[in-house]
């Protein structure tokens, strides 16, 4: 029988971040200039990750998303892809890369048995790339996001976070951009979550608003075939083209939210917005049964009420979720300690 939580969302969808590092300094992700980072020791070992998947997949668990920090850090990644693409109940297994790695690792990625990849690409512009990431990479994230579309993935898709006044004049750029490469390109509304300690409702373009700039200049855009739990609404161009937008920020899609998130060292998250985990390592390294473990995540799962983007979205002064301080204080609640 499938496992719902307290309102009635099922779980299908887990993101497991497998590295809470990563090589890029996006300014609505990693804008401080010191962070604290999980000692090493307590990161989950490939053979603990499958083994809670396992247990996930005996819940009714048939999507994976491997993410960061950036996962590509994580080294002989192709060794754990492998170990997951062989579990037959986990149906799609993708991964959120920056890219800048990605040149290297598309080719044993698709062979140990990757399905999709996302790459977050905000600009096509390299003194816009170095003044959003603090780095000089562009040219390597686009030179992997060409290996990936040689590569033979079932999909490739580009994330961009827009936020007014530093990309929102690439729009079209983007989705030209993502027309040679083969990629589908998905527009995110910028988040107050985590590390983004500078955000401010005024940087956020609607998805709607995305919309609007886009028929101007395209004509009647309509909407295209979406799975209904999946984050992005789909889109079509009078020309064909399709793209995405995740409006999660103005409009969100808690009551159809079905992904819970692993961090790098094993907690259990059931919202992006949640404070507080469950401490998933601490039963795996305790010696629990893998029934134990199966009851332990279906009593959280059948507890989540959750509905963060949905309760931030009724606030008043809306401001960060939470300020520099408390992420030195909790490293848990970075986006790239969690999974974003």
């Amino acid at each position: 029988m499938p496992l719902h939580d307290g309102l009635r969302r099922p779980l299908r969808n887990l993101r497991i971040s497998v590295t809470d590092r990563c090589n890029l300094r996006c300014g609505y992700c990693m804008p401080e200039r010191d962070y604290v980072w999980l000692p090493r020791e307590d990161l989950l070992h490939f053979e603990e990750i499958h083994a809670l998947v396992r247990v996930f997949a005996d819940l009714g668990l048939e999507r994976i998303r491997l993410t960061g920090g950036e996962p590509l850090l994580r080294r002989a990644l192709p060794v754990l892809v492998r170990m997951l693409a062989a579990e037959p109940r986990i149906r799609d297994l993708a991964l959120t890369t920056n890219g800048v790695l990605l040149a290297h690792a598309a080719d044993g990625l698709a062979e140990a048995g990757l399905h999709r990849v996302t790459v977050s690409l905000d600009t096509l512009r390299p003194e816009r790339f170095r003044a959003l990431t603090r780095r000089t990479d562009l040219h390597r994230v686009r030179t992997g996001i060409e290996s990936a579309g040689r590569a033979g993935f079932r999909a490739l898709k580009l994330n961009c976070v827009v936020v007014r006044g530093l990309n929102d004049d690439e729009l079209d750029d983007l989705l030209d951009y993502g027309s040679v490469v083969g990629a589908e390109v998905r527009f995110i509304e910028y988040m107050d979550v985590g590390g983004a300690t500078g955000w401010s409702s005024e940087q956020v373009v609607s998805g709607d608003e995305i919309l609007n700039r886009l028929a101007t200049r395209h004509g009647r855009i309509e909407p295209a075939e979406t799975d209904a739990s999946a984050p992005a609404a789909r889109y079509r161009l009078p020309d064909g083209r399709r793209f995405g937008i995740v409006p999660s920020t103005t409009s969100p899609f808690c009551g159809t939210c079905d992904r819970a998130r692993l961090t790098a060292d094993g907690q259990l998250l059931l919202c992006l917005y949640a404070r507080v985990g469950t401490d998933l390592r601490a039963l795996l390294r305790g010696g629990a049964s893998r029934d134990e473990l199966r009851e332990h995540i279906a009593r959280c799962w059948r507890g989540r009420r959750d509905r963060g983007a949905e309760q931030r979205l009724a606030l008043a002064g809306r401001a960060p979720l939470v300020d520099a301080d408390a992420l030195r204080a909790e490293p848990h609640l970075e986006m790239h300690t969690r999974g974003g």
